[in-house]
């Protein structure tokens, strides 16, 4: 296999991982759809609905890219396997926090999860940069993203608890 192959492979799987991850995550919550949600005290600052599904595929996608660029250096180097072991707890905390919020309707529990969430991606920016810097740039969006989620979460708590 050449060079080119064996990094696209690596990316390829892990874009499809995320993005899939991500759409069965907001299918099962039933993302931002429910009468509950629709029923909320939203802050001001609150993004309109469609900025969701557009910020999303966009970050999976970054997410992939940079996590296919880890696994192209080679799963034997100990820093990849790190960097991996990382970013799959950190997408699995991803995952989770739509149906916490959306679908169990626990907006408290969503917080301290997505606080959690941040933590993991920060530690994982930090695994990647290790391995590959361009791989940890990629990152940085989403950890803004999440960032700004973080507050929204808190907010939206604030407002409805």
């Amino acid at each position: 296999m050449n060079s080119w192959a064996k990094t696209i492979l690596p990316v390829v799987v892990w874009v499809v991982v995320c993005m899939a991850g991500g759409a069965l995550s907001a299918y099962v919550s039933g993302s931002g759809t429910s009468d509950w949600y629709q029923s909320l005290t939203k802050p001001e600052f609150m993004p309109p609905s469609w900025a969701f599904g557009v910020v999303w595929p966009i970050l999976y996608l970054m997410m992939g890219i940079g996590t296919g660029l880890i696994w192209s250096k080679g799963v034997q180097n100990q820093l990849v396997r790190n960097a991996i072991a990382l970013f799959s707890v950190q997408l699995f905390l991803n995952l989770l926090w739509s149906p916490l919020f959306f679908g169990l309707h626990r907006m408290g529990w969503a917080l301290v999860e997505i606080i959690v969430l941040w933590a993991a991606i920060a530690l994982t920016i930090r695994a990647f940069w290790k391995v590959r810097p361009i791989a940890s740039v990629l990152l940085w969006p989403y950890l803004l993203w999440v960032s700004f989620a973080t507050l929204l979460n808190a907010s939206l708590y604030s407002l409805n608890h």
